[in-house]
């Protein structure tokens, strides 16, 4: 890499974003709004990141990697007006499904008597005190829902930082003593000890349970996975708090959205621009080279990347201070995720429930305990992926008939606990298939007859994920959302306010605050502090 660019050819932008996911496409509406002249850059042949819609089998389209609604700000919906630009998101007709080993299953989010009954088949204790869980936890909620729209004050960044933070902790203290003893529980213990506190029946807790690893390599007693189960209910679908959805023609039907309000407003979209270098010219980023060797300028340039792309692979090491460099060479990224995509000749008839019905529109979690989920960790970090994985299912062609030929279907698979390096040196490139099979394995021990159904598939390791999508470590948040790297410490302290290191240099990827989710929220944050330093 160098660091001497070549001539620069075009005008020059005032905004210039590097990667055309769904964060960059939301920070370059919101800056084209107000008169910018902006330019996205995207990699790969068409916009949305890990947010894209592609047929992986003939005749079968799907969510290639981001695969279910619900984080996406409300705000952003309205100001975008993306119903307006074809996006239309349906709720789930039940919320998760969990087959238990002896037969029997778990139905939630059917509404508040049906998701009593169905927990009291394992424990009227647990089925009163889901009740003042989700009480609990609706307290806690929308006093942290607007942390996710504040800028994170900066340590020593100046009077607007000190009020700032003011402002954000005067938030923080309307809750009661016992709310903020929760909030402190959820941000420092593990999900499974909060969860053995409330409850007795492994179902449940395994429901439950189970957002506290989605994206994170960890045990569900791991410290910390309770913020991460908490990360997971701040949104809501059509109005409905906590609902997750589907949006029809999959994710990438949102970023298409984002994509024909973009250029409504002006943006210049650019797929097939790969960028290999961010311009510095004296201490500050003045533009970009892209791999063809063209070069675009602009006043602002922004990131829509994984941290470790933009430190470690676009900016010459010497535009960087030394200790900036040592610093994100130790940022944590690798979620330990396995995601694969099923075309299937019919719908799975499970054990437990053979007959279709509601609870095939819900998130299926093939995983029956807290205790499963932790020996499917210790299992993948000693060996690199669990003999029992961890594995979620969705089927949304049960309710977007558009991705599937008629009478058959898609599915996505969502594993955890795969180490986002393989022990020995081994590759997952040499492993791919195996592990695919024992995903489909899986399936097949609580719906037979799955695997005979499969008529195609796409597999995506966390070493394929980062290729692909850009996450390293397959890491679907772009860093692991721990203490250490949130709010202003994400992705370093001293840079949670979006703007990086250099002069004219800014952040709006999930590797910034609030952290991952298909929420548009960084690119909505980082759009105000680019436009407030004007």
């Amino acid at each position: 890499m160098t660091s001497s660019p070549p001539t620069s050819s075009g005008s020059v932008y005032d905004a210039l974003i590097v990667g055309g996911g769904h964060n960059g496409l939301v920070c370059a509406w919101y800056l084209a709004r107000r008169g910018r002249k902006v330019l996205v850059l995207e990699r790969r042949g068409v916009v949305g990141g890990a947010a894209v819609t592609e047929e992986f089998h003939p005749g079968f389209r799907n969510s290639m990697a981001a695969y279910t609604v619900s984080l996406l700000a409300p705000d952003v919906i309205r100001d975008m007006e993306l119903a307006r630009h074809g996006l239309t998101c349906v709720l789930r007709k039940a919320s998760n499904f969990l087959p238990t080993e002896d037969g029997r299953y778990l139905l939630t989010g059917r509404g508040a008597a049906a998701d009593h009954a169905e927990i009291a088949k394992f424990s009227a204790r647990d089925a009163d005190a889901y009740v003042r869980y989700g009480e609990r936890l609706d307290r806690i909620v929308p006093a942290l829902r607007g942390l996710l729209h504040a800028t994170p004050p900066n340590p020593k960044g100046g009077l607007m930082d000190i009020l700032n933070a003011a402002q954000l902790a005067f938030g923080l203290n309307k809750l009661d003593i016992e709310g903020q003893r929760d909030l402190l529980d959820l941000f420092a213990r593990s999900a499974g000890e909060w969860l053995d506190e409330w409850f007795e029946s492994d179902p449940i807790k395994a429901v439950l349970g189970f957002d506290s690893i989605v994206g994170n390599f960890a045990s569900p007693y791991t410290p910390g996975s309770a913020y991460v189960l908490l990360h997971h209910v701040f949104g809501e679908v059509n109005g409905v708090q906590g609902a997750w959805g589907h949006a029809i023609g999959g994710m990438g039907a949102i970023t298409q959205a984002m994509a024909g309000a973009c250029r409504e407003a002006g943006v210049e979209i650019r797929t097939d621009a790969e960028v290999a270098e961010v311009l510095v010219e004296n201490g500050a980023a003045v533009g970009v080279r892209l791999a063809d060797g063209a070069t675009h300028r602009a006043h602002k340039v922004i990131a829509n990347v994984h941290p470790k792309v933009l430190y470690e692979r676009l900016i010459a090491p010497e535009a960087l201070p030394e200790t900036f460099r040592n610093r994100i060479a130790t940022y944590r990224s690798g979620s330990g995720t396995f995601r694969m995509n099923v075309a299937l000749s019919e719908l799975p008839r499970f054990t437990c429930r053979p007959e279709a019905g509601d609870h095939l529109t819900a998130g299926i979690i093939m995983a029956p305990s807290l205790a499963y989920m932790d020996t499917a960790w210790d299992d993948a970090r000693k060996l690199g992926w669990s003999r029992k994985p961890i594995v979620e299912m969705l089927i949304p062609s049960t309710l977007d008939d558009s991705l599937a030929p008629p009478g058959q279907h898609v599915a996505s698979l969502f594993c955890q606990q795969f180490s986002p390096t393989l022990p020995g040196g081994r590759s997952w490139d040499d492993h791919r298939d195996e592990v695919a099979d024992l995903v489909i394995d899986t399936v097949d021990a609580y719906a037979p007859g799955f695997k005979a159904s499969v008529l195609g598939r796409i597999a995506f390791t966390p070493l394929d994920l980062e290729r692909r999508f850009g996450l390293i470590g397959g890491d679907i948040f772009h860093g692991k959302l721990s203490l250490d790297q949130m709010f202003s410490a994400r992705p370093m302290l001293g840079h949670g306010a979006y703007r990086g290191p250099l002069k004219g240099l800014y952040m709006c990827g999930a590797g910034s605050h609030p952290g991952g989710g298909v929420t548009g929220i960084p690119g909505r944050n980082a759009a105000r502090e680019v436009l407030h330093d004007r």
